[in-house]
Formats: structure tokens, sequence, C-alpha cells
């Protein structure tokens, strides 16, 4: 015992736990090459990451091509447009060239126009809009479809698709003058109208006459005023059905201002 009369234990117990507890270790400053180290790691580890996600993008089977879905094909097969498109199943979706693709339908005659889109995460989407037939030209015993622009785009035998006119023109293509102006007046035409033209013929742009189901012939005229002289026509034939007049065998609208029955 002391001479205070207090034991060393006692003294022990007196002395605050704060007094004892040890203070914060003070972390020592990185030298230059720790922090260059880390600097390292962290840009290798970065460029770890980019090239797993760029080899799963351009280069794995992960997001690959396992399909290719054609929409809007009518008269072409499914098969068909894949075909012209020529994408490979397993080509990486990224590396797909959808332009070029696009580009090798387009070539099809019967395509109007065409879109290639990638479908995220394993599919290609070949969308077509295919032409729409309004007449059948023959040329040297080839009966060949012709669209609202003039193109030829496809051969047939027997019978023409419904709604297809027989049309007669020295040459036909979408750069001749006389097949624009015959096919201007059939678009122009309702398709139950146009579905009662039986033929059509063009000598040049200015003489388009067409031929009903009946025998009435329909001179037409020229390219101008189209949607004029079919509001004529259709309003003629309403009357000529219904006997406010008398049938005629020729109708002129090439004015529609001024029509001519004879």
């Amino acid at each position: 015992m002391s001479r205070t009369g207090r034991t060393t234990a006692d003294r022990e117990r007196a002395v605050p736990a704060e007094a004892v507890r040890p203070g914060p270790r003070r972390r020592r400053p990185d030298t230059p090459a720790e922090r260059r180290r880390r600097r390292l790691v962290r840009a290798a580890l970065a460029l770890a990451a980019v090239a797993a996600v760029w080899w799963a993008v351009w280069a794995s089977p992960l997001l690959a091509v396992q399909a290719v879905r054609v929409d809007g094909a009518t008269t072409l097969t499914a098969d068909q447009v894949r075909t012209a498109a020529g994408v490979a199943e397993g080509t990486p979706l990224l590396r797909v060239d959808v332009d070029a693709a696009a580009g090798r339908v387009a070539r099809l005659p019967q395509v109007a126009s065409v879109e290639v889109t990638r479908g995220w995460p394993r599919s290609v989407v070949v969308t077509v809009v295919e032409r729409r037939p309004v007449a059948v030209v023959e040329e040297a015993g080839t009966r060949s479809l012709v669209d609202a622009d003039g193109v030829l785009f496809d051969t047939v035998t027997g019978e023409s698709p419904a709604g297809v006119v027989p049309l007669d023109v020295a040459d036909p293509g979408p750069d001749d003058p006389a097949t624009r102006a015959a096919l201007g007046a059939l678009v122009a035409l309702p398709a139950d109208v146009r579905g009662d033209v039986s033929a059509a013929s063009a000598g040049s742009g200015e003489d388009v006459t067409l031929t009903l189901a009946d025998g009435t012939t329909v001179v037409w005229g020229g390219a101008d005023d189209a949607a004029g002289k079919s509001d004529a026509l259709v309003a003629l034939l309403d009357q000529l059905s219904s006997g406010a007049l008398e049938p005629a065998g020729t109708i002129d609208v090439s004015a529609p201002g001024a029509v001519v029955l004879r």
C-alpha cells in the first residue's frame, strides 16, 4: 500500500478510459510511386471493361444475328428477300451493313422501297414496300406489269391481276411521256371506275384514250388536270347509268369544263 492509502490497482481504476485509449493513427501519405501504381491499376481495369464491351457487341455470339425477319412482302417470298439481303446468321449485329443489305434488296424488280434495321438483341428486320401494278404492257410477246411510276417490274402469263388495265404505248417505261400520261389517268380514277376500264392507249403524252367494258370510248387527252377529268367522268357515268342522259359511244373529258358526248 502506498503512502496515500491507495493501492496501485486503485490508481489504475481511477484513470479515465479516454486517457488510456490510443489516439487515431495518422495515415502515412502515399508515395508518388504508389499513386502511379493505383492510376495504372484503374486504367487497366477501365481498358478491360471497354475491351469486354467491344468484344460483346463486335465479336461475340451474344449479340449475333439469329434471325432475319421480313415484313411487307406479298408477291415476293420471305426467302427471296432474305437471300437478296445477304445477311448471314451468326454475324454480330454491329457488323451488319444495313445500308448494303437494303441496296441489295432494292435491286429486286418488285421492290419499290426497303428499310433494313437491327432488331436488338439478335435479329435483323427487312421491311419492304412492293410495287403495285396499275397496267400491263406487251412487248415482243412478253407481258409485263407496270406500276404507277411506269416501272416494268414483273412478267405475267394468263390473266392479269384484278384491276390491272392493258396499256398500249409504243415505248413503255418511266421516261416515256405517253406511258406517264396514261398511268396518270388510270391512277386518278376511283377504284370502281378503273375496274370498268378494259383498255388504255396513248400515242403521245397528249392523246390518252380509255375504253370501258361496254365499249364506250373516253377521250382523256393530256396529263393535265387529271383530278378534274376524273370527277367529270364519274359524274357523267352516274347520269348515264341513272338514265338521266342518253347513252353515248364517246365521252370526251379532255376539257373537263366542257365535256362532250357523242
